[in-house]
């Protein structure tokens, strides 16, 4: 019983993994290290749990709100020594086929300038594609929370990029 459990386990981790990293990725505006951390520790606390998470409609969803979560008390607790930083690293000349680079780049850099529940909010709306009320009980939070945090989110992006992203999608 046991060793079938930690199959379904092993199974559903292998299969959320990337999913789980790419969100992870873009609550963290980039920082692909915080990223996997992030992940690993999510996937941690749903191991504890596989009991109960299993027998959820939704274990992907469940993954998602923990992942969320653990972001967010990430941000909490940051150090007061450590500092963000709004430049990247030198890029390589060539996106190597993974799309456009530089739109990828402004993109991460915008959302790395919004406040942390804001990022996650507009992650989890327009990444996950989940609804007001899904988002508001992934944070914790009331749906009219999440439409002012969207709202307030949109305009900074906005403000950020323009009102027209197609600069940054030509070719």
């Amino acid at each position: 019983m046991r060793q079938a459990r930690a199959d379904d386990y092993a199974e559903f981790a292998v299969a959320r993994a990337g999913h789980l990293y790419r969100s992870a990725c873009l609550l963290t505006a980039g920082d692909t290290h915080l990223a996997e951390d992030l992940v690993q520790e999510t996937l941690g606390r749903i191991y504890v749990r596989w009991g109960r998470v299993c027998r959820v409609d939704n274990p992907a969803g469940y993954a998602q709100t923990v992942l969320t979560r653990t972001f967010l008390a990430h941000q909490r607790r940051r150090s007061s020594t450590e500092r963000a930083t709004d430049t990247f690293p030198d890029r390589p000349a060539d996106s190597g086929g993974h799309g456009d680079l530089s739109l990828r780049l402004t993109l991460l850099q915008a959302l790395s300038r919004l406040p942390a529940k804001d990022r996650a909010v507009v992650v989890l709306r327009y990444w996950e594609d989940r609804s007001v009320q899904e988002t508001a009980d992934a944070l914790n939070a009331s749906s009219a929370a999440v439409r002012t945090r969207c709202t307030r989110a949109l305009g900074r992006l906005r403000e950020l990029l323009g009102e027209d992203l197609g600069e940054y999608a030509a070719p």
